[in-house]
């Protein structure tokens, strides 16, 4: 059996006092392993424990209760030449392409640091080829980027540089959060192309975090629906999207703003939705012993109260927490990786 890349083993993480806490992620097992050309998104609404995901993953993060492990051993364990090769193996790329940046110093920088400090190049004119041929990559052309401040390049620009700066380290990883969020729709194709070449050209598996499901769908093989910090549903992209099982994931999906050239200018698409089911609830999420929807939810049922529902088989590839599936073969929350099997 091959030991993965990184590895989420019943993660749980508390943020908070003991009377005053949030459960941003719950009893999470998820991993990846090295080669995994797959693209797999994180989903959901704010507070749904997606970014904390990401951060348990880069180490950012230290659990409260359960272990995150980089080829089988746990983060905090990692000797120091260990940790300096989790660095380089498992980068990142953040939604504000602004932070990254020090105004001081022209964007060549960003990109020559890594190459100094992981001695990717040889000679001044060796590191200038590797910085040229990554930014190449992300669609940016070296003569027109090299050489500028930050201030003189747009956000897209920007955020291209910070995967190009990814690029260069060629990690087996690459943690995404909100890549495209900031940017103008015109840039966002070139630059989930960029990641969608990166994955497919390279063999690098991408974890993609996002609220955005339209861009998850365009760009993901795989995704995993969050709700305070529990799945509610995963599986292959195209069956969740274009046919959601769980109430969540409908909600979610019916509030896509997809184009439809019969409204007039200002009309609503469809009609309250999510936010009528949200006033629906006025129970506390720390009150809740059973489905953390249930208090939002249009099909709850008393058994939705009594107990935390099971991962439900929906197809192989698909599976949903929801008792409207209770019939259905369940699925042990620590086997999530199965329904991400490559087939």
């Amino acid at each position: 059996m091959t030991t993965p890349l990184i590895e989420l083993k019943n993660v749980t993480k508390i943020f908070g006092g003991k009377q005053d806490y949030t459960v941003a992620l719950d009893d999470m097992s998820f991993s990846l392993d090295e080669g995994y050309a797959k693209i797999v998104t994180i989903a959901g609404e704010s507070g749904s424990g997606k970014t904390t995901m990401g951060m348990l993953m880069l180490g950012f993060y230290t659990p409260t209760r359960g272990q995150v492990l980089y080829r089988g051993q746990p983060l905090e364990e990692l000797t120091g030449k260990e940790r300096f090769q989790f660095r380089r193996e498992i980068q990142a790329v953040f939604q504000d392409p602004f932070a990254v940046y020090n105004p001081f110093y022209k964007v060549d920088n960003l990109l020559s640091i890594p190459i100094k400090n992981f001695k990717l190049a040889d000679s001044k004119d060796e590191a200038r080829e590797l910085m040229e041929e990554s930014l190449s990559r992300v669609g940016l052309r070296p003569e027109e980027t090299l050489g500028r401040y930050p201030h003189q390049l747009s956000g897209g620009q920007r955020q291209r540089i910070a995967v190009a700066r990814a690029l260069l380290l060629k990690p087996k990883l690459l943690v995404t959060d909100e890549p495209v969020s900031m940017v103008d729709a015109s840039l966002r194709s070139t630059i989930l192309k960029s990641l969608r070449a990166l994955n497919q050209d390279f063999g690098v598996p991408i974890f993609y975090i996002t609220h955005d499901l339209t861009t998850a769908y365009h760009i993901s093989d795989y995704i995993i629906i969050l709700y305070r910090g529990s799945v509610m549903e995963a599986g292959n992209v195209d069956s969740i999207i274009r046919d959601p099982q769980h109430p969540y994931t409908r909600l979610l999906v019916s509030s896509i703003p997809w184009p439809d050239p019969k409204l007039e200018w200002g009309e609503a698409v469809g009609g309250g939705g999510v936010e009528e089911i949200i006033q629906k609830s006025q129970v506390a999420f720390a009150d809740i012993t059973g489905c953390k929807f249930a208090p939002r939810c249009p099909h709850v049922m008393d058994i939705c109260h009594q107990a935390p529902p099971e991962l439900f088989k929906i197809e192989q590839d698909h599976v949903a927490t929801c008792y409207l599936y209770r019939d259905n073969d369940s699925l042990a929350r620590e086997n999530l990786n199965e329904v991400f099997a490559d087939s």
